[in-house]
């Protein structure tokens, strides 16, 4: 179970979200004034926010940017109707870890969600020897440092926090590389390629990294 703070003052899509997402066993508060963000934070440490930018008493952006001098390790996935892209880069620059514009569609956002409660809760992940600390950003395998690359390391986590579970070519190339890729996947096959020799992993009969063929690939547990 995963705690989210919910900031949106909308009452349908609040209601909205807070129904579904304690459906799927997250513990949710809902907050619906920026003014009232840090104080909740303070008093329940969330593992997301989900911030509206379009707030009655301030700015979201400025919410987003308190939150991020205070917790530079809290996900922050804003919710907004700010549709152009200036208004996409102005909340990364803010602090912003996933953008998602409205009208949203459902099943997207909570794919967003899960991803990013799930890694922020995985902070260790371990197999077969390997063991990764996804917020130092190191891995290692039979207790031997393992160099990756900032796209080998992303891809080894985004892998491992679906352990056992096939993971889309396609949902691979938004998570590593751009959330809305729609185009070749070649890239995907090279890094996998170089992160299983470093594995040391045998594509014929793999240890971690299986392929999944028309589908993807799968971390085995």
């Amino acid at each position: 179970m995963s705690r989210i703070l919910l900031v949106e003052d909308d009452p349908d899509v609040g209601e909205s979200l807070l129904g579904r997402l304690e459906r799927d066993r997250h513990d949710i508060r809902w907050v619906t004034s920026g003014g009232a963000v840090i104080d909740a934070i303070d008093d329940d440490p969330p593992d997301l926010v989900i911030l509206d930018l379009g707030l009655p008493d301030v700015d979201g952006l400025d919410v987003c940017r308190s939150i991020r001098r205070r917790w530079s390790d809290l996900p922050v996935l804003v919710l907004t109707a700010r549709a152009d892209e200036i208004d996409v880069v102005a909340g990364l620059e803010a602090g912003a870890d996933d953008y998602v514009t409205k009208p949203f569609r459902l099943a997207e956002l909570l794919a967003r969600i899960n991803a990013r409660t799930r890694r922020h809760a995985d902070d260790h992940l371990e197999a077969g020897g390997l063991h990764v600390d996804v917020g130092a950003r190191r891995a290692a395998l039979d207790g031997a440092d393992i160099e990756l690359t900032t796209k080998e390391f992303d891809l080894l986590v985004a892998l491992m926090a679906d352990m056992g579970r096939v993971v889309s070519r396609q949902r691979l190339m938004r998570d590593v590389w751009d959330e809305r890729w729609t185009g070749s996947t070649k890239t995907l096959d090279v890094h996998i390629s170089w992160l299983r020799q470093k594995l040391g992993d045998d594509v014929s009969a793999p240890r971690f990294i299986s392929t999944v063929r028309g589908v993807g690939f799968r971390f085995e547990p």
